[in-house]
C-alpha cells in the first residue's frame, strides 16, 4: 500500500512540474483550441500554449527541429509524414473532420455559392495556399471541379494560411473566400459573417489529426492534453464550433 500511495504520489508530483505543452495549431483550428485549451486548464491546471499556422509549416518546421509537443493539424497527411520520419510518439489520430464555407462580410448573395464566384462584383477571392494549408488545397479543388475555373483563377488571393485568407475577408480586401465553418462559427463572426456551406461531395474530406511528437514525448501534460481531445467534454466543444465528429 505505501508503495502504490508512493507511485501515485510521484505520478501528481511529475504533472504538477510538467512544462505546460506547446501546441503547433492549425489556423483552422485555432479558435475551438482556445476553447479546448480553457477546458483542459480547468481539469489539469495547465494551459496549452500554441503556435498558430498553417499545417504544411508546421510540419516542414517540425522537420528541421522546432520545439512542439503536440501537432493539431488540419489534416492527416503532415502527420502522417511526420510519423513515417520517425519524429512523432505512436501514429496520428482524427480528432473531428472539417467542414469548407465561402464567406464574406458584404451584402453578395451567398445561396448560390457556384454563382457567386462569377459575379462581377467580385473581384477577389481569398483561399489559403494549397501548398500548405488543407483547406486551401480543398478551395482549390472545388474551384478546378467548375466549369467556369479559368475565369475564377485569376480572381485568386492566397493567404499562406487560412487566418491570413480570412484577413482578406474580414478586411474587405477580398470580396469573398473560402475557410473553414469552424472559423464562421465563432464568436469573433459567427454574428458578422455570411456564408454558405460547399457541399462535401465537391471536395475530399477534411480529417483533422493530432499527434504527440518526439519534443513532448517526456512531457505528461502533453500526452495528457492530446487524451483530451477524445473526452466527450472536448468532442462536444469540436461540435459546437461546427467540426463533425470522426
Amino acid at each position: 500500500m505505501r508503495a502504490l500511495l508512493l507511485c501515485l504520489m510521484l505520478g501528481v508530483s511529475l504533472v504538477a512540474q510538467a512544462k505546460e505543452p506547446l501546441v503547433a495549431v492549425a489556423a483552422s483550428a485555432r479558435y475551438v483550441f482556445d476553447d479546448l485549451a480553457t477546458a483542459f486548464a480547468k481539469r489539469y491546471d495547465a494551459k496549452p500554449a500554441s503556435t498558430v499556422g498553417a499545417s504544411g509549416v508546421f510540419a516542414a518546421q517540425i522537420a528541421h527541429g522546432a520545439p512542439f509537443d503536440v501537432f493539431l493539424s488540419a489534416d492527416m497527411d503532415y502527420p502522417e509524414q511526420l510519423a513515417s520520419q520517425g519524429l512523432t510518439v505512436g501514429q496520428p489520430r482524427v480528432y473531428a473532420r472539417g467542414a469548407l464555407v465561402l464567406w464574406t462580410m458584404g451584402d453578395l448573395p451567398m445561396k448560390d455559392w457556384e454563382a457567386v464566384l462569377t459575379d462581377p462584383r467580385v473581384r477577389r477571392i481569398a483561399i489559403a495556399d494549397p501548398r500548405t494549408a488543407p483547406y486551401g488545397r480543398e478551395a482549390q479543388r472545388v474551384i478546378d471541379g467548375l466549369p467556369q475555373a479559368a475565369a475564377i483563377q485569376p480572381k485568386l488571393v492566397f493567404g499562406e494560411s487560412i487566418a491570413k485568407a480570412d484577413q482578406f475577408v474580414s478586411s474587405r480586401a477580398a470580396d469573398i473566400g473560402f475557410t473553414a465553418r469552424s472559423v464562421v462559427n465563432s464568436p469573433a463572426l459567427r454574428d458578422q459573417a455570411r456564408w454558405v456551406e460547399i457541399p462535401a461531395s465537391r471536395y475530399q474530406a477534411i480529417l483533422q489529426g493530432v499527434v504527440l511528437l518526439k519534443h513532448g514525448e517526456d512531457n505528461p501534460l502533453a500526452r495528457q492534453f492530446v487524451d483530451f481531445l477524445f473526452t466527450p467534454e472536448a468532442q462536444s466543444i469540436f461540435q459546437r464550433h461546427g467540426y463533425l465528429l470522426p
